[in-house]
């Protein structure tokens, strides 16, 4: 063949190795075809007229060889930097498991370090020497931690692993957690059970977060990848995606915190619809900026011995959630989804080299199913994130029980102290209001601060999208009530800031008033000395579907406070499904009854201490003040609206004094008769005395025992009748022992529901008469008997 012909064979293979991305082979190829066409120029085989054409192919192809080459190594030298920073990071977790006095896994991570440095090839020499002088650090710590001698063994030898993880610490990693508090007390068997049930949410396992948690592995032989963590984008995101990435593949000194601090305004959010959830991000960071205490950076794993999270070259983070009811373990990789038009499609610091907003994102889509978010709101997003307490302030200027100022002062004095996180949300907004006012409809906004000054109440807030902000009273935009004096202090100058839009601003209260609709509030814990949880299910089938007239079968439970103070009760329902949280009917409310403790049965009797309003939200808090002559023991009902399938839920309690939570559980033994009242026996009440005596009767005798025994008579019948219960004594098995009563009713007739709570009886013989108010109402009847011991039943005619 001639030059010629080896020319055009060879930059065809060059261009096909090319487009396979096989460089070698392609920078080969291109070389030998520019060879063979300097060839043939130089034995004059081209026609004058195109050699100017084929001198350009000759540097064409060298150009091509040259900068795939190029290329080649820069990928090399980055991977093997990349390779370098897994080896310092392998390092750093093995001191501080050392440091921890967790040896096993320390040796194990020694062990590591040592092969990667070893292995990491094509390096400058500086480099190398850094990285031997690694390897033998970890060398010389791994024999202290075994106990043998290495300083013998030869280079070859040394590479090989010094040790492999103890037995003991595979059977901690390997054992079924079991779900403990810390301290004394010990889950039960049911409670379990609801964690356990609810630890699957939308298709993904996030089990409670236990301290065997802590020693979690964070380095892999190849980057780590979750199986689930590409996840579900949004309409918006699939427009523009093109790939997912990792930092180290955007960003040439990827960082998961700059400057070890949050800084709330390099927040930025994208087109995923979580607002509120950028939002809450943007308070925390603040708050830890401002009162220098950690309570989202330290939900971030891995840390170094500072505590701080630190970015992982592996790809594996760890993010501790409050999610139904406890702390939950989140595992994600570093993915992140990148648009074809070359930024993040995902909430990200303005910080370039900085993740940490994005890491926490991903971890709270992974549970919520995806970037496919349906919205929420930050009482739920802030309670995840931190575990402080959700409290909802709706904004309702036109009625008379709201109290603006209270409201206002209530937010200004606890946000100065440290006590709460406060965002504030939009309701609907017409297109032409947003456009005249700059704000965005049904959006979250986070609250920076809360100032009064010169008289006037403002607030400075920030977009989570972080531009588009207020244009009214004392906006950057405002040349009217920004004075020199009021600029001086609050140390904002208008003008400076109209020059940059950062979705920062201040905005009067009366302004919030009237165009927003919501205050969410967080609470710190830490203002509490005491507090308990209890997590619990509830059955779809127990219970009416509405408990608009009896509660008894409602879960219960007895509030003891020992003393005078504040005591805040947060009921939250567990939801494991996204179109659950997308479109939630489920209304859950607590009521509160000064009820000495006791079992409460009918709704209205005694009326509520504190009516809940049933909310769809998955939180409901409820407050209760005790003073000097408070009632010390309450009944507390959980209330759900239509009931319609089962719920599990955690009731916790926060108190500034002591106090004692018990679940009240019915009676163990149920007894159930049927009946009806027909022709005769429809007697009506007692107001009818001839036919009084023809009611159904049943006679129940209670076996003899040490104590008396506790008994529960609930009648139903047909709702349009008014019904009521009668026991009498007929005997007693002793007859020493005194009657506690002739005849006990269970007072004024209800409709179609009616409950006789008789607590203390001793063994013997009872009568139960059911009527109806009125004679000859015709219809069938359920009782229910509920009793601590095991009794017998016989109906008498």
């Amino acid at each position: 063949m001639s030059d010629l012909a080896n020319a055009t064979e060879a930059a065809s293979l060059a261009v096909r190795f090319d487009q396979m991305k096989e460089t070698d082979k392609a920078v080969e190829c291109y070389r030998s075809a520019a060879r063979f066409l300097d060839r043939a120029l130089i034995s004059n085989l081209i026609p004058p007229e195109r050699r100017s054409s084929f001198r350009d192919k000759v540097l064409e192809y060298l150009e091509r060889a040259t900068a795939l080459q190029e290329h080649k190594d820069r990928t090399h030298q980055k991977e093997s930097e990349r390779v370098m920073q897994q080896c310092y990071f392998l390092m750093q977790q093995a001191l501080d498991a050392d440091e921890s006095n967790i040896k096993d896994l320390a040796l194990q991570l020694y062990t590591k370090a040592v092969e990667m440095a070893v292995g990491i090839k094509t390096i400058d020499p500086e480099k190398r020497e850094e990285l031997n002088s690694l390897a033998k650090q970890a060398l010389s710590r791994a024999e202290e931690l075994k106990g043998i001698n290495i300083s013998n063994l030869s280079l070859n030898e040394q590479k090989k692993p010094v040790a492999t993880p103890s037995k003991a610490h595979l059977q901690r990693e390997q054992s079924v957690v079991q779900l403990r508090v810390s301290g004394k007390y010990t889950y039960t068997a049911e409670e379990k059970e609801v964690l356990r049930d609810t630890s699957n949410i939308n298709n993904n396992c996030f089990l409670p977060f236990m301290d065997i948690d802590l020693s979690e592995r964070f380095q892999y032989a190849i980057p780590f990848e979750d199986r689930a963590s590409e996840l579900k984008l949004s309409v918006k995101q699939e427009r523009e995606f093109d790939c997912w990435v990792r930092p180290h593949e955007i960003c040439a000194d990827p960082k998961l915190i700059v400057n070890n601090h949050l800084d709330c305004f390099s927040i930025k959010q994208t087109i995923v619809s979580d607002c509120s959830f950028v939002a809450s991000l943007a308070v925390s960071a603040l708050y830890e900026r401002r009162f220098n205490k950690k309570i989202i950076s330290n939900i971030i794993y891995p840390r170094n011995k500072n505590k701080l999270p630190v970015y992982n070259p592996f790809g594996k983070y760890m993010v501790k959630l409050h999610l139904n009811g406890v702390r939950r373990k989140v595992i994600i990789d570093d993915r992140l989804p990148y648009s074809k038009y070359g930024r993040l499609l995902c909430s990200y610091s303005s910080n370039k080299n900085e993740f940490w907003v994005s890491m926490l994102e991903k971890a709270y889509m992974k549970v919520m199913g995806g970037y496919d978010f349906p919205g929420s709101n930050s009482n739920i997003d802030l309670h995840a994130l931190t575990g402080w307490i959700p409290e909802r302030c709706a904004i309702r200027p036109g009625e008379a029980d709201f109290n603006s100022d209270a409201l206002y002062e209530k937010i200004r004095s606890r946000l100065e102290s440290g006590d709460v996180l406060a965002t504030v949300a939009t309701g609907a907004l017409d297109d032409a209001e947003a456009e005249r006012t700059g704000l965005v409809a049904t959006h979250a906004y986070a609250v920076l601060d809360v100032r009064v000054a010169e008289g006037v109440k403002l607030l400075k807030l920030k977009n989570p999208w972080s531009h588009l902000r207020w244009r009214g009273n004392y906006s950057e935009l405002d040349t009217v009530h920004w004075t020199p004096s009021l600029r001086g202090l609050l140390n904002y100058d208008p003008d400076s800031a109209a020059q940059y839009d950062n979705g920062v601003f201040w905005i009067d209260y009366a302004s919030i008033l009237k165009f927003f609709d919501v205050f969410y509030l967080n609470w710190n814990p830490e203002l509490f000395k005491f507090t308990y949880c209890i997590h619990q299910k509830w059955d779809a089938g127990s219970g009416p579907t509405k408990d608009m007239y009896t509660v008894g079968e409602n879960p219960q439970f007895s509030l003891h406070v020992q003393g005078k103070g504040a005591v805040w009760l947060l009921l939250t329902r567990h939801i494991t499904q996204i179109d659950d949280f997308k479109d939630n009917r489920e209304y859950i409310t607590l009521l509160v009854y000064k009820n000495n403790g006791k079992r409460v049965y009918y709704r209205q009797e005694p009326p509520p201490y504190i009516d809940g309003v049933p909310i769809n939200s998955p939180h409901y808090l409820c407050k209760i003040i005790v003073g000097e002559r408070g009632c010390d023991r309450y009944t507390l009902v959980v209330s759900q609206y239509e009931k319609s399938r089962t719920i599990y839920y955690s009731l916790r309690a926060y108190a500034t004094c002591p106090f004692a939570l018990n679940k009240l559980e019915p009676y163990p033994y149920l007894t159930t008769l049927k009946g009806e009242w027909s022709g005769r026996n429809a007697g009506g009440s007692e107001n009818h005395p001839q036919t009084y005596p023809h009611n159904p009767k049943f006679v129940l005798t209670i076996p003899d025992s040490v104590t008396p025994s506790g008994m529960v008579v609930e009648l139903r019948g047909p709702k349009q009748y008014n019904i009521g219960i009668d026991v009498t004594v007929e005997s007693l098995t002793d007859p020493t022992v005194t009657a506690p009563f002739r005849k006990e009713s269970s007072g004024a007739y209800r409709s179609g529901f009616a409950v006789l709570d008789l607590p203390s009886l001793p063994a013997g013989r009872y009568v139960l008469t059911l009527s109806t108010f009125y004679p000859a109402q015709e219809g069938p009847f359920i009782i229910n008997i509920r009793s601590t011991c095991k009794l017998t039943y016989e109906a008498r005619n």
